[in-house]
């Protein structure tokens, strides 16, 4: 069950609401869902400053995502 919740979250546009520094260093994006807006910890190859729109990709246990620019 975890399994499709998460890849529900693949494809979604988001926004950064704290600062993604870069490879292997965290921050968070607000991804609207179930009605709602949740926040997730996210990764990504390139840094994206807070308030940048981006594409999830990935969804890893834990609330965690890998997301990209978007438009990317």
């Amino acid at each position: 069950m975890e399994s499709d919740s998460r890849d529900r979250v693949i494809g979604s546009i988001g926004h950064v609401t704290l600062r993604i520094p870069g490879p292997g260093r965290p921050g968070e994006v607000l991804l609207s869902m179930r009605g709602g807006s949740e926040s997730f910890i996210a990764y990504s190859e390139e840094e994206i400053p807070t308030g940048s729109q981006v594409l999830v990709l990935n969804s890893r246990p834990g609330r965690v995502v890998e997301v990209t620019p978007f438009p990317g």
